[in-house]
């Protein structure tokens, strides 16, 4: 990283998945991800291999194992705070995916028992109408994230509205990559046709400004003869 800024300037929030293994491996993952600086972790009651959120055929593991799972994140933050200081644990984000195969209701339980157990943040995934997101920031206590994936299973509401339901994080996960792909198929289809993509383009100047050509120039500036 050649960047000016300090690598803990932007708090990042890691994708623990599930865990990678039993409880004891959810642990040994916490410490990995807060020992690289991870703000925060991610872990999810899915059978592993998991699935997107949003596509058919997803499992869970049942209610105790999923709640014992949550558990050992967060004793594991408690640990790791204990070894190196207060704040120094990654922020437990504890995500169900139950709604899909068990039910809002159940979803709302493990979410419950998610907090109870000691998670900071709940994920509520693919809920599927305003009425049960706001249902979820009724009976669920705590910081909540919202996961807005366009032409998915969840309406896509404007942050504004978001934080005034209850929610306290939006995540955007496919938004850029989406975006990046019909980018690159219209600049495709225009070089198809023989036409210009400046329209899709950046200018060649402002690409290697964000690539880093710029400020590599004029660092290797500083030391010609």
């Amino acid at each position: 990283d050649q960047s000016d800024t300090p690598p803990i300037a932007i708090p990042c929030i890691a994708d623990g998945d599930t865990g990678y293994g039993n409880a004891i491996n959810v642990k040994r993952t916490v410490f990995g991800y807060a020992r690289a600086g991870m703000a925060g972790m991610m872990i999810e009651d899915q059978v592993a291999p998991k699935r997107c959120g949003h596509v058919a055929g997803k499992s869970v593991v049942p209610f105790t194992e999923a709640v014992k799972r949550v558990q050992a994140a967060c004793d594991a933050r408690n640990e790791y705070e204990a070894l190196f200081g207060k704040g120094t644990g990654p922020l437990i984000l504890a995500r169900t995916d139950s709604l899909a195969t068990d039910g809002f209701e159940d979803a709302i339980q493990r979410c419950v028992a998610f907090r109870e157990a000691g998670c900071d943040m709940t994920f509520l995934e693919a809920p599927q109408s305003v009425d049960q997101m706001e249902e979820y920031c009724q009976r669920v206590t705590g910081p909540k994230l919202a996961n807005m994936l366009e032409y998915g299973s969840t309406p896509i509401l404007p942050p504004a509205e978001l934080q005034k339901m209850g929610y306290t994080m939006a995540a955007y996960p496919l938004t850029l990559l989406s975006a990046s792909i019909k980018a690159m198929q219209e600049s495709l289809e225009l070089i198809k046709e023989g036409k210009p993509t400046f329209d899709k383009i950046l200018s060649f100047s402002e690409t290697k400004d964000v690539v880093g050509f710029t400020k590599y120039a004029k660092e290797e500036g500083r030391y010609e003869c």
